[in-house]
């Protein structure tokens, strides 16, 4: 048994990435002096020499058909929250009849999408199509196997004719350099920065997920069509017993699940965790960490498998943020840090955290930019989607605030009475049992309620939604740390002038970390983000509270977040504008389509369930009455239940009446659909449901949630 166990792990190792384009793979197949010249461009963020791209591009293309490769498309992340990809052959006609197979470095460098149909929130009108698609060398090139083909995908950028960014990875990238400028700008002060080249951000999404049986997916329209269910009265059993959680995995589950991870292995996607999540039905993978940019793809990989996997065992893989009503929802914890390219992460405490006062400054600058930026920080996660989720029982609230931990609150309260003298140990935990050993304990707990939060050497953002793109929301993050970072760094250049020694540096830097931790201490709180009190003291503190997305989108043109973007060249004010427009406008159009398909459900399959239930009623009170029996307690409710089918009847009118508006303003429409149509969805909701728990089973036209959520 050990020997098969031995064997599956080599197997595995043996794999790994083996659809992948890695260095290793460039250091056997390029020449020495053109694999030196793209290794800095990856590892130092060099500017790629062009002059090598035929060389890169033939040697790719090599490797590509030896593994079956017939077309290659340079794959990127428009603003759909997707990806795209066109497949170009590598076959062209050699002008003899026959055909060679040819892959240049122009064609790997560039491509030339169509970019009239991709959103663009104004930047290009419908006529302008012109677009262009950049490599990203950074990202490694891989190889998608699907439908019995092999394709070279090239991960690019996607930007107009005019140069603006049309995909969220232009602008992660620009975020990323951000970063790095102005953390390397704070080693320098510290002295730190020997063989340092630059710092980058890095990532670990922690991905929720449901399965449901693919047969009864199929039988919901609305799940179809809106990824989440707009109808469904609670089951008698849900989560309540909390046994699904961290509970042995079924049997076609943990198939699906391997098989997912065989096909992101060979992908070089390193996948770590896997487990049942709270709610039945619900489950999470999670990688290791990984640079923000080869994460970010990776996460949309990791997606797209999971979906394209689950139907070879007869499943759907859901990724709505909230698919079942009154169960938990899906989230995406982005964990991030930063980390030199020496391998240093900047934000590990070590030992005598008290003393390490780079770390405390890269720490307070966290602490800075999300009390500076929160508005922006909670736009960057808004979406109709996580509407559902965000404070709800099982997500944080949408108030920005910091969890630090108990070690770490003590010594910024140290910091702000003046010097820090100590730092809280954990210990150990003696478990009471001879045979158990004793094991460490962590200086401070863990706190499920808040949304931005320390968790031993990184924060983890865990507002996200587990459809998102993690582009956008790790694009932000950079941006406001960078801010940050800046402001603390011109702040010590200036106060320590050229010439310091260790003693100045420590009391300068000291100084300011007060100065900054009174100023921006309100956005730390350790407590329970899901109490009314939280709500109340973080609105006598002035922390923003943007319920709904709607509200959040607004902030995001707000002058200050237009000048930062602007100020580290990440986004142009049009550029910013145009992803505020987007994001609203996908607001309107996915509650439109729920609307719709509600009251399509509604009409087409409820209301004729309803009213043969109806005539069944109104026949066993004429049965009744023809017998000459008291009949007087069927026709109540018969009169009672005719009463709720015309009030469906009526919500239906209503809900058809609210999403039938026409503005000419995206922003009045989206007031409206959230004013006006979310609350009509909401009442026909009621009454459906309502009418589910009382027409009998053998008429019930839709899978309900027992059968969707115990059939595993």
């Amino acid at each position: 048994m050990a020997t098969t166990r031995n064997n599956a792990a080599q197997r595995v190792e043996d794999t790994f990435a083996d659809d992948v384009f890695t260095l290793k793979v460039m250091q056997q197949r390029l020449p020495k002096d053109v694999f030196k010249q793209i290794q800095r461009t990856i590892q130092h963020g060099e500017p790629l020499n062009p002059s090598i791209a035929d060389v890169v591009a033939s040697a790719m293309k090599e490797w590509a058909s030896e593994h079956g490769a017939t077309h290659y498309t340079h794959w990127f992340q428009p603003l759909t929250g997707l990806t795209a990809e066109k497949h170009d052959a590598f076959l062209v006609p050699d002008g003899q009849g026959g055909a060679i197979s040819e892959f240049t470095g122009s064609a790997l460098v560039q491509g030339e999408p169509d970019a009239s149909s991709f959103p663009s929130g104004g930047i290009r009108a419908t006529f302008e199509a012109r677009g262009y698609t950049a490599w990203d060398c950074t990202s490694p090139v891989f190889l998608n196997r699907n439908g019995g083909t092999v394709t070279l995908c090239i991960p690019t950028a996607f930007v107009s004719w005019t140069g603006e960014a049309l995909d969220k990875k232009t602008p992660l990238l620009r975020s990323i350099e951000a970063v790095s400028a102005q953390a390397l700008r704070i080693l320098k002060i510290f002295g730190t920065d020997q063989g340092v080249t630059r710092v980058q951000a890095t990532l670990g999404c922690e991905q929720e997920y449901f399965l449901i049986d693919r047969d009864l997916f199929f039988k919901r329209e609305d799940l179809v069509t809106c990824d989440r269910s707009v109808f469904g009265a609670k089951p008698a059993k849900g989560q309540q017993l909390e046994d699904h959680y961290f509970g042995s995995i079924p049997t076609r589950v943990l198939g699906f699940m391997a098989e997912t991870e065989r096909e992101l292995y060979r992908l070089g996607v390193p996948v770590k965790t896997r487990h049942n999540e709270v709610a039945p039905c619900q489950f999470e993978i999670a990688p290791l960490f990984e640079m923000a940019n080869i994460a970010a793809d990776h996460q949309m990989v990791l997606m797209e498998t999971l979906k394209r996997v689950a139907p070879r065992y007869g499943l759907q893989c859901i990724l709505h943020e909230k698919p079942f009503a009154g169960i938990n929802g899906s989230g995406k914890h982005l964990n991030w840090s930063i980390a030199t390219n020496t391998g240093v992460n900047l934000l590990d405490p070590r030992d005598d955290t008290h003393t390490n006062m780079q770390f405390l400054t890269f720490l307070v600058g966290v602490i800075k930019a999300v009390d500076t930026h929160a508005d922006l920080l909670r736009a960057s996660v808004a979406s109709a989607a996580n509407d559902h989720r965000l404070g709800a029982n099982e997500a944080p609230p949408a108030i920005m605030s910091i969890f630090l931990g108990d070690m770490l609150t003590d010594i910024i309260e140290q910091i702000e009475s003046g010097s820090p003298k100590s730092t809280m140990k954990g210990g150990k935990l003696d478990l009471g049992a001879r045979t158990l050993p004793q094991i460490p304990r962590h200086s401070g707990d863990r706190n499920r309620t808040s949304p931005f939060a320390f968790t031993g050497n990184k924060f983890e953002f865990r507002a996200v939604g587990s459809s998102a793109a993690v582009a956008w929301p790790a694009t932000v993050l950079n941006t406001i740390v960078a801010d940050a970072l800046d402001s603390i760094a011109t702040q010590l250049e200036k106060d320590l002038g050229k010439n310091y020694d260790e003693k100045k540096l420590q009391s300068v830097v000291r100084n300011l970390l007060q100065k900054l931790v009174k100023q921006h201490k309100r956005v730390l709180f350790d407590g329970d983000g899901y109490t009314t009190e939280w709500h109340q003291e973080a609105a006598r503190r002035g922390l923003p509270n943007y319920r709904e997305s709607v509200a959040a989108f607004e902030t995001i043109t707000a002058k200050k977040n237009i000048e930062i973007f602007k100020k580290f060249k990440v986004l142009s004010k049009v550029e910013v504008e145009s992803r505020a427009h987007i994001l609203i406008e996908k607001y309107v159009k996915q509650v439109e389509i729920e609307a719709l398909t509600a009251a399509s459900i509604a009409r087409t399959q409820i209301l004729p369930a309803a009213g043969r239930y109806q005539t069944e009623l109104a026949e066993i009170v004429a049965a009744t009455e023809a017998a000459d029996v008291d009949a007087s307690e069927n026709r109540e409710a018969l009169e009672q239940y005719a009463e709720v089918v015309n009030n469906l009847r009526g919500c239906i009118a209503n809900l058809e009446s609210a999403v039938h508006h026409e503005s000419g303003d995206v922003h009045d429409h989206a007031a409206h659909i959230r004013d006006h149509v979310r609350p009509a969805l909401g009442e026909l909701r009621q009454v459906v449901d309502d009418l589910e728990t009382r027409i009998p089973r053998d008429l019930w036209p839709i899978p309900t949630y027992r059968e969707m959520l115990l059939i595993k």
